[in-house]
């Protein structure tokens, strides 16, 4: 008879990875709140050879915690100078790392990841700008995909924005603004208790036209409110392409002791 570990490879080889991190690169569309991801090399083979004939290369990477796909840590947002629970941020950031609230605070785990397809249920390839995801979509979107959230979950809302990531200007959206879950549609997340959520524009936000991040209800609601991580910039189209909504998700930020986000990579598996 197989052993568990026998029945877990098994099944291992019957299943694909698909990668919901983007690409880190310099120049890669990011919120300008943030300082950019910069990538050199600081020692390139032939700056130095052993006597052996061997040379070694190495690089810096300088970087916000919130560029690129990651993982928003409970201290990221405070609302009227308190942290999700009631402490003070003042207090928390106290020593140049909050001592509470922080991203290593994010256990690793394998969660039940249910993808919220949008603009499939709304039988459009993508969300219109500025569009407003909506407690009523998000129900409607979830019923007709026949996927009731459950506590613990990754709910990964798509709207189909991460089309734009090869364009810029087009992907910030801020001319435009930036279809995404609005305080209602995080209110309703939130009566669900996941784990943790995620989408695939810069902001887990409705954005209006013009506005920019000027205001973030959702992220209050989720982070503030409700203690709720956040992942932002997640690649969503192969994802939505296979036609799985529901599946096992791999979440493993860095472990940035105190720090108010981290680079993911989220990893979900479907069968190949």
């Amino acid at each position: 008879m197989p052993t568990v570990t026998e029945d877990i490879l098994a099944l291992a080889a019957r299943m694909r990875v698909v990668d919901l991190g983007r690409p880190y690169v310099a120049g890669m569309p990011q919120s300008p709140n943030h300082p950019v991801y910069t990538h050199a090399l600081v020692r390139r083979h032939g700056d130095a050879v052993r006597a052996d004939g061997g040379s070694a290369a190495n690089d810096v990477v300088v970087m916000g915690t919130h560029v690129g796909t990651h993982i928003d840590a409970l201290a990221h947002v405070s609302h009227d100078g308190l942290l999700h629970g009631g402490g003070a941020a003042d207090d928390a950031q106290r020593g140049g790392r909050f001592d509470t609230g922080g991203v290593d605070a994010v256990r690793p785990g394998l969660l039940r990841g249910v993808l919220l397809d949008v603009p499939a249920h709304l039988g459009l390839p993508a969300c219109e700008p500025a569009f407003a995801i909506t407690d009523e979509v998000l129900a409607a979107t979830a019923e007709s995909q026949g996927t009731p959230l459950q506590e613990g979950d990754a709910a990964l809302v798509r709207s189909g924005w991460g089309q734009l990531w090869d364009d810029k200007a087009a992907y910030l959206g801020h001319a435009t603004g930036v279809p995404g879950p609005d305080e209602s549609g995080a209110r309703w997340l939130a009566s669900h208790r996941p784990r943790v959520v995620g989408a695939d524009s810069i902001a887990f936000e409705h954005l209006p036209a013009g506005a920019g991040h000027a205001v973030l209800p959702a992220h209050r609601v989720l982070l503030v409110e409700a203690g709720i991580n956040i992942m932002e910039t997640l690649a969503l189209e192969e994802l939505a392409a296979t036609g799985v909504r529901v599946f096992p998700l791999l979440l493993a930020p860095l472990n940035l002791v105190g720090a108010t986000g981290a680079p993911v990579r989220p990893l979900a598996l479907v069968e190949a």
